[in-house]
């Protein structure tokens, strides 16, 4: 499907996930064309991103006039359009800092990690180990997000996390391990509750353990800062397992 895209309705995309990561409001043609030199109307920003609504790309919430970018979208942006912020060394150096004295423990190594990935991502963080051991940390990062504001949504993200069953699934099951780093949404999962739910995901071996670590967010979670900081940890992990 994205090879249909033009390179103006490439451009338009980039420009209208990138206000919605940092907005959580439905993008209208008229912002877009106030913060972004696309160098076109708004009259054809408003016509391209009807083409794009119609090919799946963008969709129009009931209540507003904006769109947000639908699952297929955040996908084609995470694995062509982005662009990574690396962390510096200042703070690759002070994360490894904060795990180096667990590095002889797989199981103490894991709940330091995550917490650490938490405080880091400014989210919800899980570490898990394919013989059912489990961890989580940022609980109240979840509220940070307006979407997960909603009572209703972020006591379904608790739940999920609390129940081993489901994030076995959700690491070693719906994750290949293809890739280094996966990110699926709730809306692929087909879980109830977690339409908005974005997981910034790796799954990887240690000392012949499977091992799981994710963020969990919304849809429009900041991925150019999340991934290299989980890529980073992963990294991190494997190196002092292998020490």
């Amino acid at each position: 499907m994205t090879d249909s895209l033009t390179v103006r309705q490439t451009k338009i995309l980039k420009s209208l996930i990138e206000e919605y990561i940092e907005t959580a409001e439905p993008v209208g043609s008229e912002a877009l064309d106030k913060k972004y030199n696309l160098g076109i109307s708004p009259a054809t920003i408003r016509n391209e991103m009807v083409e794009l609504t119609r090919s799946g790309y963008l969709r129009q919430p009931h209540t507003s006039a904006g769109r947000i970018p639908s699952p297929t979208a955040m996908k084609f942006y995470i694995n062509q359009l982005m662009e990574e912020k690396q962390m510096s060394l200042a703070e690759e150096v002070k994360a490894k800092e904060d795990v180096w004295d667990t590095r002889n423990d797989v199981e103490s190594l894991m709940r330091e990690a995550t917490h650490a990935l938490a405080q880091r991502t400014r989210s919800l963080a899980i570490g898990t180990l394919d013989e059912g051991k489990l961890w989580h940390s940022g609980y109240a990062n979840v509220f940070l997000n307006p979407e997960f504001m909603d009572l209703e949504t972020s006591s379904t993200i608790f739940t999920l996390i609390e129940e081993a069953r489901r994030i076995h699934e959700l690491f070693f099951e719906r994750m290949t391990g293809i890739s280094p780093i996966e990110v699926i949404f709730g809306e692929e999962l087909g879980w109830s509750g977690l339409n908005y739910v974005g997981v910034v995901g790796t799954r990887f071996k240690i000392n012949g353990k499977d091992v799981g670590l994710g963020v969990v967010g919304p849809t429009r979670s900041r991925y150019p800062t999340i991934i290299p900081i989980l890529r980073y940890y992963r990294n991190l992990i494997m190196e002092l397992c292998s020490v």
